[in-house]
């Protein structure tokens, strides 16, 4: 697939950037690159009940990305906790490539994605038939196989450059270490969903609001956890 996307090549761009100046940011988003070309690549095969739906899906995830990072490099007390964590500890000393991959992962799924998707179905949950409710489910558990299918690239041509230990790993265990991280990222999802949903139930702002704090406190325990610093059932 040629890289003709917008979003890409502003990924593309950082990720050269970075990894020319050695800065370890570039792991997770030489990950969410292939993420975000395989996305690309299965929405223009149509396999998706509404591809137009999961575009606008995956655009808006990126801009809460990108919103961060640019907030990050311009004002860092105005990053979302988050990020900040996530981006401080990928460039601190003795931080393992896989811990940086799920520190930015923990802070797009389990806090971006359900701004995300509050953002695009909050207009029209209430009044949408149930049937397109369960088609938009439908497409977003989909999307939990694009991950799957692009894990072991990852995997590959990421985590082992950095990590010869994952190799090692990846001999000894099959598919089972790939298996193992695919089923975190399909939880941590569905968890995410569920989450959507409550906070569209929820219609008083201050409520709302209670609610993005205790998804952002969630999301930093699970980051202290991901850095052997916290409890590490907060992962799952």
């Amino acid at each position: 697939m040629s890289d003709t996307f917008p979003i890409t090549k502003r990924m593309q761009v950082l990720v050269d950037q970075w990894e020319q100046a050695t800065d370890q940011r570039a792991s997770f988003l030489a990950c969410y690159l292939m993420m975000t070309r395989n996305m690309l690549a299965a929405i223009q095969e149509g396999r998706f009940h509404d591809c137009d739906w999961v575009s606008k899906l995956l655009h808006y995830f990126a801009n809460y990305y990108f919103e961060a990072l640019q907030a990050y490099e311009q004002d860092r007390a105005a990053t979302p906790a988050v990020w900040l964590r996530a981006h401080t500890a990928a460039v601190e000393p003795g931080t393992l490539t896989l811990q940086k991959l799920l520190l930015g992962v923990n802070a797009h799924i389990n806090y971006d994605l359900v701004l995300t998707l509050v953002d695009l179905l909050d207009a029209e949950w209430e009044s949408m038939q149930e049937q397109i409710r369960r088609e938009r489910y439908e497409d977003y558990c989909h999307v939990n196989q694009i991950i799957n299918e692009t894990i072991d690239s990852v995997q590959d041509s990421i985590l082992e450059v950095d990590m010869p230990a994952m190799d090692v790993i990846d001999r000894l265990f099959g598919g089972m270490d790939e298996w193992l991280i695919s089923y975190l990222i399909s939880d941590w999802r569905e968890e995410v969903w569920q989450k959507a949903l409550t906070m569209l139930t929820t219609h008083a702002p201050n409520e709302r609001e209670q609610i993005r704090q205790r998804l952002e406190a969630e999301t930093l325990a699970r980051a202290e956890a991901i850095l052997l610093k916290g409890n590490l059932g907060a992962i799952i």
